[in-house]
Parts: C-alpha cells; sequence; structure tokens
C-alpha cells in the first residue's frame, strides 16, 4: 500500500506543471549551505521561528514585491569521470543538505533528480544521471540516517539545462532536489 501510494506521489509530482514551477537556487562547489534554507526551500515555509516585532517606517516609496519562493536547489556534486562514486570535495555539501532534509516533517519526501550537460548521447546521459542521483540518495540514507523511502529519484540527463547557460557547460553536472 505504501509503495503504491509513494509511486502514485513521485508519478504526480513528475507529471504536474506545478510541481517545476518556482525559482531553483543555484548552489556552486564549495559554496555555504544553510541547513535552515534547504529546509525552507524543500519544504515550502520556513521552520518554526520565535516571533518578533518590528517597527517599519512610512515613507513614500512603494511597497517592495517579494520574490517568488524557490522550489528546488541545485547543487555541483562532483563526480569521478564517467562514473556515479561522489567525489569528497562534494561530501560537505551533501552533509549539510542531509541536515536540512532531517529538520523537514517525517511525511515529507524529497525528489533527487540527476542532470548531465550535452556532451554524450541523450540515452548515455540519462542512464548516467539517473545513477547519480541513485548514489546522492545512497549516500544520504546511510552516511545520514535519512529514510530512502523519503528519497525518489529521477535522471533527466541532458534534457533540462540551466536557462541561459551554454548546454555542454558544466554548470548542467548538477544535483536538484524537490520537496514534495
Amino acid at each position: 500500500m505504501f509503495r503504491t501510494l509513494s509511486a502514485l506521489t513521485l508519478a504526480t509530482a513528475l507529471l504536474s506543471a506545478s510541481a517545476w514551477a518556482g525559482d531553483v537556487v543555484h548552489y556552486r562547489e564549495g559554496q555555504q549551505l544553510n541547513p535552515v534554507d534547504v529546509a525552507t526551500i524543500l519544504g515550502g515555509s520556513p521552520p518554526a521561528r520565535i516571533k518578533t516585532r518590528s517597527i517599519r517606517l512610512l515613507d513614500d516609496a512603494p511597497p517592495a514585491q517579494a520574490e517568488p519562493a524557490a522550489q528546488a536547489l541545485s547543487l555541483q556534486v562532483r563526480f569521478n569521470f564517467d562514473s556515479a562514486e561522489i567525489a569528497p570535495a562534494a561530501r560537505p555539501q551533501l552533509d549539510a543538505l542531509a541536515d536540512g532534509i532531517k529538520m523537514l516533517p517525517a511525511g515529507r519526501s524529497v525528489l533527487v533528480e540527476g542532470h548531465t550537460d550535452a556532451i554524450g548521447s541523450e540515452e548515455y546521459n540519462r542512464i548516467l544521471s539517473q545513477r547519480r542521483a541513485q548514489a546522492v540518495k545512497r549516500y544520504l540514507a546511510v552516511e545520514h540516517g535519512i529514510d530512502p523511502a523519503r528519497l525518489h529519484t529521477v535522471g533527466f540527463g541532458e534534457d533540462r539545462t540551466i536557462a541561459g547557460v551554454d548546454p555542454t557547460a558544466p554548470d548542467n553536472r548538477r544535483v536538484q532536489f524537490r520537496g514534495l
């Protein structure tokens, strides 16, 4: 029953246009990743905080428009060449990501998306991106004790390169995470 339900949830998320709406926060290799930000992006709302009061000065300036909330985050996870083995340089960001996932409510799942650049055949890149997404899932489950049932994987290969970036650029070799 649970497997059927989680497969249905994953399929709905993959097919739903609204699941792909919103911005993606792109983190570069070595960039500090804040677990609270991870929980906010993947959970859709910030973790509970202490309420405070503030004073806002009124002036003639129009109120600032709120930026659309990010719905996914992207990491430049390094892998060995032609491999799904996670390079040691990628582990600090994945460790911070795991801390953020642990802040999410127990019922909240995360979609781990593998992406590649446009170098190589489309089929090869799709398979490689899936293997890399599974490697990240395995790392989060084994090294951080995150329930693997909460982590779903998909490999997009070169189908979803970053807008405005050369399709063959290394920035497209990434793993993205979305809350489900």
